[in-house]
């Protein structure tokens, strides 16, 4: 029995080391498996590693069309617009018009009340017919004492014969002393009777005078006061659309300093001008027959035509910004602008097509400054400045990924429009690569997130 015992406990013991050692090679055999999977994983994260970011941001010289273009703002304003007025006082008795109403030259637009001038007139033409009745009675007493004048002349010049042959008669001793008396008495009494007839024909002639011109300001006040009977109803002046009208029906229109105005009238909105400011820096590429395009809130991406018709000597001074109106006629013909919106007007000042241009950016970018031992950029001395027409940019002479290069040029430039630059010929060709700007390193962007 007890060695049946020691045999079973043998056996065991047998059995657990054989189950030991296999558990150990289990483990090695996964430890294995796992150290293979790990290391075909870093084999194949090294194969398929991603290049480094690149350092510079490029773009590249192309050929495309460059236009210069001057933005204002500005308002819309009828080509003519004309503002009607009373010329009389008096109270408005009808009005034949309203906003938006066509009217042609001659229209009757309004109308105040006429009796008081109406009035006016007749009385002036009953005193015009009175004065003309006294001239043709004045006229007919000058044509009475005219003949009495002539009546006098005759019986002067018989008495002044008479007077000259007596008194040679009396020379001759064939006449006596007082026949030449008698006879010298006789002329002068004839004399004076011409002459009283002579002042009373020409009194009348100055009462004649007199009335004429009492005619005359007769005349002149009525024509006046048929003047202000015609304006008594308010015309057109020209054919156009109302686009104002402050006056009603009943109102009192108060004319005697100024003509307060009744109607505004558009002459053609089918062409528009925009009275744009431009900004006294830009003021100098304008010119008059330029092309320009205006756009309205109203009507978002719809742009009008026109043409720059004037730019203006006069400055327009606000809070020290000084700028200069500019007068564009932009075409209008289905009438959807309308006068006083705000319109965004784009000039184009000059164009260039098919030329050499590169953006902007390019001409803005500057290395960053390189890193000294403590890493704090390095000082550098400024690039002096370029001349006019001269820009400076940076070609990107290696691309190989960690180790791209870059080097300096300074090149003719143009025109810009704001995103591109013309580039003139030069060093640099269509299909360069010009540097833009610069990626952040891990480093930059730790500082970043560390601030």
């Amino acid at each position: 029995m007890a060695d049946t015992t020691a045999v079973t406990e043998e056996l065991r013991r047998a059995l657990a080391a054989e189950e030991g050692g296999r558990r150990w090679l289990r483990r090695g055999a996964i430890a294995g498996g796992i150290a293979l999977v790990v290391g075909a994983g870093l084999l194949w994260r090294a194969k398929h590693q991603p290049p480094p970011p690149a350092k510079f941001v490029t773009a590249q010289v192309v050929v495309g069309d460059i236009a210069e273009k001057v933005q204002a703002t500005g308002a819309v304003q009828p080509m003519l617009q004309v503002n009607v007025g009373a010329q009389v006082n008096g109270r408005v008795t009808r009005v034949l018009v309203d906003f938006n109403t066509l009217v042609h030259k001659g229209d009757v637009l309004a109308e105040i009340d006429p009796s008081i001038y109406g009035t006016q007139v007749s009385a002036g033409q009953s005193q015009l017919l009175a004065g003309r009745a006294q001239l043709d009675q004045v006229k007919a007493q000058a044509d009475t004492t005219k003949a009495q004048v002539e009546t006098a002349r005759a019986q002067m010049e018989t008495a002044k014969i008479a007077y000259e042959r007596v008194k040679r008669l009396f020379e001759q001793n064939l006449a006596s002393k007082a026949d030449l008396d008698a006879a010298k008495g006789a002329y002068d009494a004839a004399k004076a009777q011409h002459d009283a007839a002579l002042a009373t024909y020409e009194g009348s002639m100055a009462g004649v005078t007199s009335a004429r011109a009492s005619i005359g300001a007769q005349q002149a006040q009525l024509n006046q006061l048929t003047t202000n009977l015609g304006y008594t109803k308010i015309y057109a002046p020209v054919d156009g659309v109302v686009v104002t009208r402050s006056i009603d029906p009943g109102a009192t229109v108060v004319a005697s300093f100024q003509a307060p105005v009744l109607f505004v009238i558009a002459q053609d909105l089918k062409k528009m001008r925009v009275l744009a400011d431009v900004d006294e820096a830009d003021v100098g590429k304008l010119k008059d027959g330029m092309e320009a395009d205006a756009v309205v809130d109203a009507f978002p991406g719809e742009s009008f035509h026109g043409v720059v018709q004037q730019v203006r000597f006069s400055p327009n001074n606000v809070q020290g910004v000084v700028t200069y109106s500019a007068v564009i006629e932009v075409q209008n013909p289905e009438e959807k602008l309308r006068p006083g919106m705000t319109a965004t007007v784009t000039i184009k000042t000059r164009e260039v097509k098919g030329a050499l241009r590169l953006p902007n950016a390019a001409l803005r970018y500057k290395p960053s400054p390189a890193l000294g031992p403590d890493g704090k950029p390095v000082l550098q001395a400024p690039e002096p400045p370029l001349p006019k027409g001269q820009g400076r940019i940076f070609l990107l002479t290696s691309d190989k990924a960690g180790d791209e290069k870059d080097e300096q040029k300074t090149v003719p430039i143009g025109i810009t429009d704001g995103i591109f630059t013309e580039l003139l010929p030069g060093p640099v060709a269509a299909g360069v690569k010009v540097v833009t700007d610069e990626n952040e390193t891990e480093e930059q962007k730790k500082k970043k997130k560390g601030n």
